[in-house]
């Protein structure tokens, strides 16, 4: 299969080669990470060839035996590791304690990357040893742009390339099927259930795994769509299903752990503060969404949102969505002093339509840029300054500037 060199992170990640922090990559299981990790490894590799280099996957079974940072230490101090070493772990959480570890080896002059599938990864009472320490690159499915080029796809109407994206998804094993659909989600729901049940059910102690597989399907089917703890209850209550906030919470947060979903919170324009009353969520890959409701036409506006959700994360934005008046704002994006506003839309077939999508942003009164997205061929063009952009162009280009 074709490799990609992902040339957008390793950007990111050069500026800390060498330097004394620890590199993590986190993202969900089977985005990448590990051979994101090998083009780290052969960039240094190439760079300085006698450089000494420690790789350990804990995906191999010849590191099954690596279960404790007391074994981790004594594999690098037998493998030859001292100051200047390189220091390259995949799945670093499956290493009880792997804090104390990784903390030495930055202590004693090591260059040190690590890899981890959950954002659980950082916030255990052992993460304070390397707090401020480290630097974090989230890691996401492919790109629309990434998904076109590993597939050879560049000669191919972007229409028919877009329609394979969206119901496919953007994970790298998609490319060793040819993109055939019952294969395609069998691997897809394999992984599913992997990280169900290995980073969820096991790591959490999570009893009751019928009841998580519901509430999977409940975020699942209602990205996009704002809800509470409160609204699963009732939901689950109507499906004859017990259970309770604090449960409904706790396994929310599960999945947003792991990276299977992402949680956008709500800001209020007029009040100027985050709100805690609902939040939206979108799947950390919509090839698993389909695998698991199957892919539903009609979810059209929903998937397009979550498309631009996962897009404004690879380009290092906050995300929350807005509330102004009775409008609201699917996206706001910030980083660093830039902030945009975003509506999204898939056709804009009426002046209705058109009018709901632009008067939501026009009724923010600042200076900031904002963005109507839609899949439409033509632009529409408003007195107001807000612009209109097609999602290719979105998709296709690094920055909406």
């Amino acid at each position: 299969m074709k490799t990609i060199i992902r040339e957008t992170y390793l950007k990111k990640i050069r500026p800390f080669m060498g330097k004394p922090v620890i590199k993590i990559l986190s993202g969900m299981r089977r985005v990448g990470k590990s051979e994101l990790l090998k083009q780290i490894e052969a960039e240094i590799k190439h760079n300085e060839p006698k450089k000494k280099v420690i790789s350990i996957n804990k995906e191999l079974r010849q590191f099954d035996f690596i279960t404790d940072y007391k074994v981790l230490n004594s594999y690098i101090d037998e493998s030859g590791g001292k100051s200047g070493s390189v220091i390259l772990i995949d799945e670093v959480q499956e290493i009880k304690e792997w804090e104390r570890s990784v903390n030495s080896f930055l202590a004693e002059g090591m260059d040190v990357y690590i890899t981890g599938s959950n954002s659980h990864l950082l916030s255990s009472d052992l993460a304070t040893l390397i707090s401020g320490r480290y630097v974090e690159f989230k890691i996401y499915t492919f790109s629309f742009n990434e998904f076109t080029e590993l597939g050879g796809f560049e000669s191919k109407p972007k229409e028919e390339v877009f329609r394979k994206y969206i119901r496919f998804g953007g994970l790298p094993g998609l490319f060793h099927l040819d993109f055939q659909a019952s294969a395609t989600f069998q691997f897809l729901d394999a992984i599913y259930q992997t990280i169900l049940l290995k980073d969820i059910v096991k790591k959490f102690n999570v009893r009751n795994v019928s009841l998580l597989e519901d509430v999977v399907s409940f975020v699942f089917d209602n990205i996009g769509n704002q809800f509470n703890a409160s609204s699963v209850v009732k939901y689950m209550k109507n499906q004859h299903i017990k259970t309770s906030v604090p449960t409904i919470l706790s396994l929310i947060h599960n999945l947003n752990d792991v990276m299977i979903t992402h949680k956008i919170r709500q800001y209020d324009l007029k009040g100027k503060e985050y709100l805690d009353t609902n939040a939206k969520y979108y799947a950390g890959d919509l090839g698993l969404r389909h695998a698991v409701l199957g892919f539903r036409d009609e979810d059209i506006g929903g998937i397009l949102e979550n498309i631009v959700c996962l897009e404004l994360y690879r380009r290092d934005y906050k995300v929350s969505f807005g509330r102004i008046g009775d409008k609201e704002i699917d996206f706001i994006a910030e980083k660093e002093e830039e902030k945009i506003y975003i509506q999204v839309s898939y056709l804009m077939q009426n002046q209705e339509t058109a009018e709901r999508e632009f008067s939501a942003l026009e009724a923010v009164r600042d200076n900031h840029p904002k963005y109507v997205i839609s899949m439409d061929p033509v632009v529409f063009k408003r007195k107001s300054g807000v612009k209109h952009i097609n999602l290719f162009d979105f998709l296709s280009k690094p920055t909406l500037q």
